[in-house]
């Protein structure tokens, strides 16, 4: 739809469409998922912990992303069956609390990542003191600083995108925040055999050590997956926003519809994830779905 009439004219690329079955069906499964994963950790005392915390924040992200998606179906639909104006007051302050759910799901993505990084980091380096750095109480007040940053920053975001000065810096931070969490996760790797050895004289140090770089091993696939999700839509953003006009950007936003498809099928692959990497959460899931004895 950011693609104008000038940009489908100097270009040959045909606008691939998803058909809208597809897309409800892709967001259902998105919201469900992650709500197994928020029940699961609610119900067993064992998950109990700041990193499933943390991981909790990330399905509630995802929930969003794809409510946020179904939404906008809903909405567009609404507006070719005539019930809706494309420019009317009321559709446009819906349009900015849907774009703000956007970003809200994308900030929230970024930062409960960051958050899991710096969890598994302070796993790894430091594991004899973890339990005193990362307490329960410290995780929900660094999940409350997250959600109330990033609730604010979506409302300024979608009241102003269309000031450039806003655009920048928003679609600055995507690769900023993800290098960070890449360099956190490159230096855990690199001393992580450095540091098996110093702990090596301590009991079941080989096994708690196998433990951390499992799950860092496991949220570094979470990083790759949100990467390759997320990143074509945020260039999609940039493009519409500084190149509307040129025939390679129009002809790359021909496939808006794919790339928030990608969107949804991010919050449908991290609960399988979560359920394939964790045995407490596949023991979990199990009591869920099969009756005791």
């Amino acid at each position: 739809e950011n693609i104008s009439d000038f940009s489908l004219n100097i270009t040959d690329c045909t606008q691939i469409v998803v058909p809208e079955e597809v897309f409800f069906t892709v967001a259902a499964a998105g919201i469900l998922e992650n709500l197994l994963i928020l029940i699961a950790v609610v119900r067993n005392k064992n998950l109990h912990l700041p990193m499933y915390f943390f991981i909790c924040s990330l399905a509630i992200s995802d929930m969003l992303g794809s409510l946020y998606k179904t939404l906008e179906n809903i909405f567009i639909i609404l507006c070719k069956a005539g019930y809706l104006t494309r420019h009317g007051d009321f559709e446009k302050k819906l349009d900015d609390a849907m774009d703000s759910m956007f970003i809200l799901s994308l900030l929230g993505s970024i930062f409960s990542l960051l958050a899991i990084a710096a969890d598994r980091y302070i796993t790894i380096f430091y594991a004899l003191r973890y339990h005193n750095i990362m307490t329960l109480r410290r995780a929900l007040v660094i999940l409350a600083i997250i959600w109330a940053f990033c609730a604010g920053s979506s409302i300024a975001i979608a009241l102003f995108s269309y000031e450039a000065a806003t655009v920048i810096p928003f679609t600055i931070l995507f690769p900023l925040m993800m290098c960070f969490i890449l360099c956190l996760y490159v230096h855990m790797f690199l001393q992580a055999r450095s540091h098996a050895r110093k702990i090596a004289s301590l009991p079941s140090s080989t096994v708690h050590h196998r433990t951390n770089m499992k799950g860092a091993i496991t949220l570094t696939i979470f990083l790759g997956v949100f990467l390759c999700c997320w990143a074509p839509f945020v260039l999609h953003i940039l493009l519409a926003r500084f190149c509307p006009h040129n025939p390679y950007c129009a002809c790359y936003m021909s496939i808006f519809h794919v790339n928030g498809t990608l969107i949804m099928c991010n919050a449908i692959i991290n609960p399988m994830i979560f359920a394939f990497r964790s045995p407490e959460l596949r023991s979990t899931f199990k009591k869920m779905f099969h009756c005791p004895r």
